[in-house]
């Protein structure tokens, strides 16, 4: 199922946001390495860098409250999403009104999934929604371009690894190969 279009490119500011129905993506941004913990799950180690996030905004307010909420720093942590928006920066969202959260992380299966299950622990399809962009990834909109060709693009792949201390990392490794979407179609 291909993801609805956006009402805009990218929205940064909050007041700008519609009090729709929805689904968005963040683009979070991580300055430094940032430690996730999910219930049950030993913590994570995040590097610096940028993560998309797929959400969904159905209750009072939509898409303007859920996202103006991921934009404010000073937030109890409820969410697993909200340990990345108060430990960095959500630089803003493309929103898709009336649209599914699912959608977009299928549609961003290329790119890697850092944490499996983050934001989706509720979800029996989706491995993540919360996906890493690759520093060489290109800078466009992912659902405008074939996201689900990381051979020809050469994202790479992360993989987690414990370090000496037993916390696990993420590290880069070399192109993952054809995506979820690519092998589908063969």
């Amino acid at each position: 199922m291909p993801a609805p279009a956006p009402l805009s490119p990218f929205l940064s500011d909050a007041a700008t946001l519609p009090s729709v129905p929805g689904a968005y993506v963040l683009l979070v941004e991580l300055h430094r390495e940032t430690p996730v913990q999910l219930p049950g799950r030993p913590s994570i180690a995040l590097p610096a860098g940028r993560y998309l996030y797929c959400g969904s905004a159905r209750g009072p307010g939509g898409i303007k409250a859920r996202v103006g909420r991921h934009m404010r720093p000073d937030k109890t942590v409820r969410w697993h999403i909200d340990q990345l928006t108060t430990a960095g920066q959500v630089l803003g969202a493309w929103i898709f009104p009336n649209g599914d959260e699912c959608a977009l992380a299928a549609r961003l299966d290329a790119f890697p999934a850092p944490i499996a299950g983050f934001g989706s622990s509720d979800c029996p399809t989706c491995r993540s929604h919360l996906l890493a962009w690759p520093q060489n990834a290109p800078q466009f909109p992912p659902w405008s371009a074939p996201v689900d060709s990381s051979p020809q693009t050469g994202i790479a792949a992360r993989s987690v690894s414990p370090d000496s201390s037993g916390t696990r990392r993420l590290t880069t490794t070399a192109d993952p190969g054809p995506s979820k979407a690519m092998r589908d179609k063969t």
